[in-house]
């Protein structure tokens, strides 16, 4: 490989490196998947990270008329480029592949790897993408995560389910124990059904844009013609999903297999209905779980009764008991919850009040909004020891 030389912006090198860096595995058979490939074309850096499972790849404007590649180690690359203080940075690579990178009084030397030792990254299909505001997908991703099974006996269940039909799009997660699902209307005509894994899902989250930028500037009334939101665009082929972010394009592999019936797990009829303040519940629990750890496992007991909702938990470490106001609707209940678990799905609830439909103390407990179903929780009850 011949010299090759460029410059540009070190906060915008950094921050492509280290996105790019979220698909690179930190140990590996193959010294080429710890590193970063660089694909220089003239003016344009192609940055690429992959660890065979999720793919991420970005550009860059970076002064330069030069043309080569290379892989550099996406640790110790990501790391020269926070600690430098300039605000632009020059890097060299000779023909041996040592790079210099240097900005104001200081410089590095390290060594690179040659680019044909890298992986083939998946293509990228030209079909028709579906598109979703980013904030949108990134709050499906971040409502249904705590409900992904994380152990490999079902390979299909650590993953979210993607079930696009009819222009309603539901992002679902299971796990034996527990069930959460995120419906969301989209301008889609196609039927798709598809999983992804969750691994893939948690990194995709941290580029996504986190907030609606109309609602997130109320002091700013432009209109959404005039201040579009960010999207996200998916495009999906046999073996990946593609996911076009902001000028990232992140591949994730595809889980195979059967995913649950989930549908036939929501309950559909109920006999006690309880409207409860989100924040009050949440609270109450984690109070609770004070006496709660590995040693002394122990379920919740929860009274809906009276226009209230008793909380009691009794372990090796104490006993503690709470009532906080609730709007009963239907039979008094009694029911056993695992604590962990209705705190994750409580704090996955982005709204003030929350509906909690029961039937008996053996069947699933599903939690709604106050209006709508654009998330239903269902958690599976303990028996309560007598």
């Amino acid at each position: 490989m011949n010299n090759i030389n460029f410059n540009c912006n070190r906060t915008k090198l950094h921050e492509a490196v280290n996105n790019v860096s979220k698909a690179v595995p930190s140990k590996s058979n193959m010294a080429a998947l710890e590193g970063i490939k660089l694909s220089l074309s003239n003016n344009t850096l192609e940055l690429t990270g992959y660890d065979l499972e999720l793919g991420i790849k970005t550009t860059l404007e970076v002064n330069s008329s030069d043309k080569g590649e290379l892989i550099v180690n996406a640790r110790l690359f990501n790391e020269i480029l926070r600690k430098m203080s300039s605000d632009e940075v020059t890097i060299n690579i000779d023909e041996k592949l040592n790079i210099t990178i240097s900005g104001n009084a200081t410089t590095y030397n390290i060594s690179a790897i040659p680019a044909t030792e890298y992986p083939d990254f998946p293509s990228i299909t030209n079909e028709e993408p579906i598109e979703i505001p980013q904030y949108i997908l990134r709050n499906m991703i971040d409502h249904t995560k705590h409900a992904v099974a994380t152990n490999e006996n079902k390979p299909i269940l650590t993953g979210q389910l993607f079930d696009i039909e009819d222009g309603l799009f539901r992002m679902v997660a299971i796990d034996g124990f527990r069930l959460a699902v995120r419906n969301e209307r989209i301008t889609a005509s196609d039927k798709l059904n598809f999983v992804v894994p969750s691994k893939a899902l948690s990194e995709i989250s941290k580029i996504l844009s986190k907030n609606d930028p109309i609602q997130s500037n109320p002091e700013n009334q432009e209109s959404k013609a005039d201040k579009p939101e960010l999207l996200c665009k998916i495009y999906k082929d046999l073996k990946h999903i593609t996911f076009e972010i902001s000028g990232y394009y992140v591949v994730s592999r595809l889980l195979t297999g059967e995913f649950h019936n989930y549908k036939a797990s929501i309950p559909e009829n109920f006999t006690t209905e309880v409207v409860i303040k989100t924040k009050e519940f949440t609270d109450s629990i984690d109070r609770c779980s004070l006496l709660i750890n590995e040693q002394t496992k122990c379920p919740i007991k929860c009274t809906f009764e009276n226009n209230s909702l008793k909380v009691n938990c009794k372990t090796s470490i104490g006993k503690v008991d709470d009532v906080i106001e609730a709007e009963v609707n239907g039979d008094p209940i009694e029911i056993g919850l695992n604590s962990r678990f209705l705190l994750d799905a409580l704090k996955a609830c982005d709204t003030d009040k929350i509906r909690i439909q029961l039937q008996a103390p053996n069947r699933p407990v599903k939690i709604l909004p106050m209006i709508g179903d654009s998330f239903v929780f269902l958690l599976m009850p303990i028996q309560l020891k007598n």
